[in-house]
């Protein structure tokens, strides 16, 4: 077989073809040059960026014919021998398949003897995070002090399973990942040298799809060039890779936008019918997402955007939609991609999450609707209470004459800090026109009013929760409340508080606060002023009644029904 694929033939010869990482292959220039270049280094970062090429290209430079230089020429003996693997001096080793300690002892054994062609023996280590930790206590001694000819080149994608006496002991390097850009340059000069033509749009979507990674991209690209016949386009790309197109993220998301959820539904279906991932799918219109409000708050930074293009339909929808929309969208997707990895059907929570982000902003808008319509009701509602209240106001008798000295002090206002003076005539009036039916129908309705208040607004809500419904006539509600200071607080609040206790009992009542105290004190004082013939046909015949007379008296006893 005479075919090599595209990133065997295109590895890196040099540390100029060594992509997205000139933070690192400039400093080993230099160290190489200076002849300052340590006996250890340890190469971590992400899979296909240059780990092992940037390894093989130092012991190409520091055992090159012309050394001291900061390229190997790739043409002398060492150079060739190193590359091709027919210098011994050069050892690359397979960490996942050489974990022992006896492995490592071998390695140990072999360093102390002088290289036989190169001026430096150079061991390339890779995946050394899979050796035991055996094995790295076995190689501690001779890393920290090896030899004076040999180098010592550690590469992982984990270098926190590292133990960190080995990492002490290198010149730690991070690969970071390579930039969609990077790698469209590079995949540029390539096929413009393999002389294959494929369109921007491909290249574009191949290095979204090899996410950061070189060796990835080259792969990608590779098996795309197989797959087309008369050059890579677009399509080809995302039908080797199971991606979605940028026309169809657009047409989906302005679809959720405007609440068309049967035909998002419908394009969901035949994505997933044609073969497409669903996580994949997930993966790509989270991004598209993130890149929509990136460029609704920056236009200008069209250069940080990962997964989408500027073109006319993307702008039409950047346009459209809102910066909240784009927020609970992504979160309610993320939440999408959680559930996925536990499900063997995703395509159920994909199309949760798209019926749940469609609905969204119309549920609200609905509620919105509601609370204007019952805000005018509540309005009609207690102009017509006021109207009714003006009416008693001026039916009411002027009350005349001199006034006892114990009714004085009961209608002098409570002294406290919150000085909330108690309407002891209005609270005796509705004593006078109080019936239990009335009473009995707000306190089965309370709990219902409390909840529905309490979603309405909390802090009135808080005012009114430890109370309770104490007398009630046709159109007047006392309630006795446990703190004197949530009476005042109360009134701040009474006309939202009356208007939802209205919209639960379909009938105005106005609310009436007084103190628990205060209350029992009153309402003792009503009862002892009512005719005793009343209270006596009330309870004669009753043994019970009888029976507590004798044991303690009229004085102590208090009736209920």
């Amino acid at each position: 077989m005479s075919y090599q694929a595209l990133y065997r033939v295109w590895r890196p010869q040099t540390f100029q073809d060594v992509v997205g990482q000139s933070h690192i292959t400039r400093t080993l220039q230099n160290a190489i040059v200076q002849q300052k270049f340590s006996h250890a280094y340890l190469f971590s970062g992400p899979r296909g960026t240059g780990k092992t090429s940037a390894a093989k290209i130092f012991a190409k430079t520091i055992n090159c014919e012309h050394a001291p230089v900061k390229e190997p020429c790739n043409e002398c003996a060492a150079c060739r021998g190193i590359q091709d693997g027919t210098i011994s001096d050069v050892i690359e080793i397979d960490a996942a398949s050489n974990t022992s300690v006896d492995d490592i002892r071998e390695i140990r054994d072999n360093v102390k003897y002088a290289s036989s062609v190169v001026p430096y023996k150079v061991y390339i280590i890779d995946e050394v995070h899979m050796i035991s930790v055996n094995a790295f206590n076995a190689l501690l001694k001779t890393l920290e002090e090896p030899p004076k000819h040999v180098v010592f080149i550690l590469a992982t994608t984990e270098p926190h399973k590292i133990p960190l006496t080995i990492i002490s002991r290198c010149q730690r390097f991070d690969f970071k990942p390579i930039t969609n850009q990077a790698i469209v340059e590079r995949m540029q000069t390539i096929v413009d040298a393999e002389n294959v033509e494929v369109a921007k749009e491909a290249l574009d979507a191949v290095a979204l799809a090899a996410d950061g990674g070189m060796r990835d991209a080259l792969s990608i690209l590779d098996q795309a060039i197989s797959y087309s016949e008369d050059g890579v386009k677009l399509e080809d790309v995302l039908a080797v890779t199971g991606g979605v197109s940028q026309k169809i993220l657009t047409n989906i998301v302005s679809a959720m936008y405007q609440k068309d959820v049967q035909l998002a539904l419908k394009m969901l279906d035949e994505l997933i019918q044609n073969g497409k991932d669903p996580a994949r799918f997930v993966y790509d219109i989270i991004y598209f997402l993130r890149d929509l409000l990136l460029y609704r708050s920056a236009p200008q930074l069209e250069g940080v955007l990962e997964r989408a293009m500027i073109d006319e339909d993307f702008q039409k929808v950047a346009e459209q939609v809102t910066d909240k929309w784009i927020q609970s969208a992504i979160l309610e997707l993320n939440q999408c991609q959680q559930e996925m990895k536990w499900s063997n059907n995703p395509k159920v929570f994909i199309e949760i999450a798209i019926i749940t982000i469609s609905n969204q902003y119309q549920a609200q808008a609905e509620s919105t609707n509601a609370v204007s319509s019952e805000a005018v009701m509540q309005l009609t509602q207690k102009l017509a209470q006021l109207e009714k209240e003006i009416t008693n106001l001026k039916q009411a008798p002027v009350q005349t004459g001199a006034v006892s000295q114990p009714e004085r002090r009961k209608q002098q206002p409570s002294k406290s800090k919150n000085t909330y003076k108690i309407p002891y005539e209005r609270i005796r009036n509705v004593l006078k026109e109080a019936q239990k039916p009335a009473l009995k129908e707000v306190q089965a309705q309370w709990a219902a009013f409390l909840g529905k208040l309490k979603t309405t607004s909390a802090p009135a809500h808080a005012t009114i929760q430890d109370s309770k419904p104490a007398a009630a006539s046709d159109n007047a509600l006392v309630v006795a409340f446990k703190y004197e200071i949530h009476c005042s607080l109360f009134l701040e609040n009474r006309e939202l508080v009356e208007s939802v206790l209205t919209s639960v009992l379909n009938k105005p009542l106005t609310i009436i606060p007084i103190p628990n105290q205060d209350w029992q004190e009153l309402r003792n004082e009503y009862l002892k002023n009512q005719e005793p013939s009343n209270t006596e046909e009330q309870n004669t015949g009753d043994p019970i009644v009888e029976e507590a007379r004798k044991l303690f008296g009229d004085d102590l006893i208090e009736i209920h029904d």
